[in-house]
């Protein structure tokens, strides 16, 4: 009995962190996309501004972050990777329904 409820108590705490995981997962994409709108709403009023301007006056003082970490963001397929993280999400709720 006592093994049984070790072994639950495994698989819950595994299941706990992979939810975890997930929501950071989410959260980062859902921030990645607010940035890449603040970059497409700046190169639209500002189109000839070289990326590393736009990431000192404009980005950087909103989000504080890196070139290499803008560089990372405008090239991740933002849409597809959340839709997939919240499909992921989706089937760990209709595990316990």
């Amino acid at each position: 009995m006592g093994f049984f409820l070790l072994i639950l108590y495994v698989v819950l705490l595994c299941m706990s962190q992979l939810n975890k995981s997930l929501g950071q997962q989410r959260n980062k994409l859902l921030r990645y996309q607010l940035i890449k709108n603040l970059y497409n709403e700046t190169i639209k009023q500002h189109p000839h501004t070289p990326l590393t301007k736009i990431l000192e006056v404009y980005i950087r003082p909103v989000y504080p972050i890196s070139r290499t970490t803008l560089y990372e963001i405008l090239c991740t397929n933002v849409q597809s990777e959340l839709k997939a993280v919240e499909q992921q999400i989706n089937s760990q709720g209709r595990l316990f329904n």
